[in-house]
């Protein structure tokens, strides 16, 4: 079976570079779930998440821009002409900045935030 080149993105781990089959089951097994996919940004790429991550209280993982947060592991994959494909080494190298540092989520009285490790220590950023 063929396999794609992808971005895994794991709670509180650094995003890794790994090729899966190109399959709806290893889609599946890679994420826990049934799939959805969604296109937040001009480029060829695909975040591919479990749909009921949240209904299921995955842990959060990631802000997604300034207006969600994706749950549990996810992929970045390129998209192909019907399907999902391998992303290309300049889309690799964006994807793998923009979600290099783990980000873990805290609530109190003034709602929600996200902490972002980073070199200089810990940004916060409310949602």
């Amino acid at each position: 079976m063929e396999k794609i080149k992808v971005i895994l993105v794991e709670p509180m781990e650094e995003p890794k570079v790994v090729e899966i089959p190109d399959s709806l089951e290893a889609l599946q097994k890679t994420v826990g779930g049934t799939i959805q996919a969604v296109y937040p940004w001009e480029d060829p790429v695909a975040i591919v998440c479990a749909d009921e991550g949240k209904l299921l209280h995955f842990p959060p993982n990631r802000m997604l821009e300034d207006y969600d947060v994706l749950v549990g592991t996810f992929l970045i994959t390129g998209l192909g002409e019907d399907n999902f494909a391998s992303l290309t080494e300049d889309l690799i190298g964006k994807y793998t900045e923009k979600f290099r540092w783990p980000e873990a989520f805290m609530r109190n009285e003034e709602g929600i935030f996200c902490l972002r490790l980073t070199d200089d220590g810990i940004e916060v950023y409310p949602l």
